[in-house]
């Protein structure tokens, strides 16, 4: 699986970017998000059980923005 970079939130600072990419897989879209890693306990209580295979991120809304223009151009609705 490869992994392509479609944006990084402009107002983190270096080394320290909340980041979405597009992978190249197959068998169904798929995204990667770094973010970062959600210790917050009220918020782990609100959120349940997470399976060990899987983790909780927070990422801010600036960086889904790149996924709404990717799915925008790939669905040709891009202005």
């Amino acid at each position: 699986m490869r992994a392509e970079f479609l944006g990084k939130d402009p107002e983190s600072s270096e080394g320290d970017s909340p980041t979405l990419f597009a992978t190249d897989r197959t068998d169904r879209v798929t995204y990667i998000a770094q973010g970062w890693k959600v210790t917050d306990p009220q918020a782990l209580a609100d959120v349940g059980s997470v399976p060990d295979h899987e983790t909780l991120i927070e990422i801010p809304e600036e960086v889904l923005k790149f996924y709404a223009r990717r799915y925008a151009q790939e669905k040709g609705t891009d202005n």
